[in-house]
């Protein structure tokens, strides 16, 4: 059981304890800087008094849409710290849906890493709420009225600054959903969830100390990345690893290289990208104890190809926004490859039938969580919430089935899920076989009619580069690896996958393609 004080506010846990505790200790390592505990501790402290001073209040939203850099870290946990309620945003989206992003929220303050305030400027005149933009890294300064930036406004304010007397239970922050359909939905978090999340799985499952280094291609808009580069480290008082650029295989090595993380985060698409370009670059991988990996299911080849060629194990599970961190896992030492693991200490899960029913050993169930990091809503979606939500426990929308040990294996979302004769079948399984062959980069499966429209496995390939294969080698290796029936009827040769920022292939965006 964790114990959290009624009145209580998270700055407390991840800003205050770290002060008294380590204040010279290294907190953020970001494009060569260092940044001690004591030096993110002022910094949150003005960003949290400049905002009072422009008016931002308990509850007020502030939208943050800002790369991977010490300034993220200060305006999340400065507007924490006032009580109001900080709302990262995916950094890959298009002006109309920050348009969206912000009225939907009805953010009062916007604070813009500069380089993204391009995607703003163009639906500025829409925004019927926000009465501030912030500009992060922005010389000279803006001269529109409402206009600031970041750097003029932390140099005025106090680093001093009164910590709200929230309660466990008042808002904290919220995460949009990457969403598969429809519009995101914005997943609202209280104070206490982020130290259910460090305390369950960063601490029981990873281990985290005080002398480890994180690094994560996850960024800190999602809710594994915010977890893995913000609140895991500044737990534990260790350092965080920030990257503002984009997680290509060659920046991912540079900073792995140069920076020595002990604990290394990513997602399928991100490691089977690094195995690849590995095979040109020799890349030094020695300093990293255990990897993770979230997002979606890691196929069983990925993790054997990446184990004997770094050495070190990648600890598959599964996490999601609502939930805010991973809630099954592997453990080091006794991984399973293709499966997410076994519920972390602090959660517990059910899989159950379409009635509602326990699915029996070894079938496919709707995977349905409990645990107390889930959001407490979604922000004017009184309907999904209680599609979703149902007292403690929290449809994830996965499908899974478990074995007699009580591992847990994806099926896929339950949106994905073919049935083929009859039969379900798993996109996951097919995808499995297919990047099983060493010409395989990634791959995509989703079901198609045939002739007599029935439907059908097809799947989308991406091959490695340089490597040649027919589609019916692949088809061919599929039937030798698992059932014949569930065998790809259809192989598109893509040159790349839709995909959410966060690396999740999007599938629905294949069917009918």
């Amino acid at each position: 059981m964790i114990e959290v004080p009624d009145q209580y506010n998270a700055c407390q846990t991840f800003i205050d304890e770290n002060v008294g505790r380590n204040p010279d200790r290294i907190a953020v390592r970001c494009q060569g800087q260092s940044h001690t505990y004591r030096q993110m501790a002022e910094m949150v402290g003005r960003a949290g008094n400049s905002l009072s001073e422009l008016g931002v209040r308990m509850e007020d939203r502030v939208l943050l849409l800002m790369l991977d850099t010490p300034e993220f870290i200060a305006t999340f946990y400065g507007a924490i710290r006032i009580g109001a309620v900080p709302v990262p945003v995916n950094t890959n989206m298009k002006p109309q849906d920050y348009e969206y992003f912000l009225n939907d929220s009805r953010a009062v303050a916007a604070i813009v890493s500069e380089p993204l305030l391009a995607q703003i400027e163009p639906v500025r005149s829409k925004l019927r709420f926000v009465k501030h933009l912030i500009v992060a890294g922005a010389k000279p300064s803006p001269t529109e009225s409402g206009s600031y930036t970041f750097e003029e406004l932390l140099a005025k304010a106090d680093p001093h600054c009164e910590i709200a007397p929230t309660s466990k239970d008042d808002v904290c922050f919220w995460l949009y959903s990457s969403g598969t359909t429809g519009f995101p939905k914005g997943a609202v978090h209280l104070q206490h969830d982020a130290i259910y999340t460090t305390d369950t799985y960063a601490k029981q499952v990873l281990g985290v100390r005080p002398d480890d280094r994180l690094f994560s291609v996850a960024k800190l808009f999602f809710a594994y990345g915010i977890g893995n580069a913000l609140n895991f480290p500044f737990r534990f008082g260790a350092t965080s690893i920030l990257h503002p650029g984009r997680p290509d295989p060659a920046s991912i090595f540079d900073v792995i290289e140069r920076e020595r993380p002990t604990l290394f985060f990513g997602v399928p698409t991100a490691f089977a990208a690094m195995l690849a370009a590995a095979e040109e670059r020799q890349p030094d991988l020695s300093s990293i104890r255990l990897a993770a990996s979230a997002g979606e299911a890691l196929p069983a080849a990925i993790y054997e190809r990446w184990k004997e060629r770094f050495g070190h194990e990648i600890l598959d599970g599964i996490g999601s926004t609502e939930i805010l961190h991973i809630f099954i896992s592997n453990r080091a030492g006794e991984v399973r490859p293709g499966s997410s693991g076994s519920i972390v200490p602090g959660y517990e899960a059910k899989l159950l039938d379409d009635d509602g029913q326990p699915a029996p050993q070894g079938e496919a169930g709707n995977l349905w969580v409990k645990g107390d990091s889930t959001c407490a809503f979604y922000w004017n979606k009184h309907e999904r919430t209680k599609d979703t939500i149902s007292g403690h426990w929290i449809r994830t929308g996965d499908k899974y089935h478990q074995d007699q040990d009580g591992c847990f294996y994806m099926e896929g979302r339950s949106d994905d899920m073919l049935k083929v004769g009859g039969i379900w079948v798993s996109p996951v399984e097919v995808e499995s076989a297919l990047i099983a062959h060493e010409a395989v980069l990634e791959c995509a499966v989703v079901g198609d009619t045939d002739k007599d429209e029935l439907v059908k496995p097809r799947a989308f390939v991406v091959l490695k580069p340089g490597r040649t294969v027919t589609a019916a080698q692949l088809q061919a290796f599929v039937k030798d690896r698992i059932a014949p029936y569930k065998y790809p009827r259809w192989i598109d040769f893509v040159d790349e996958l839709p995909k959410t920022a966060t690396g999740k292939i999007q599938r629905y965006r294949l069917r009918g393609s």
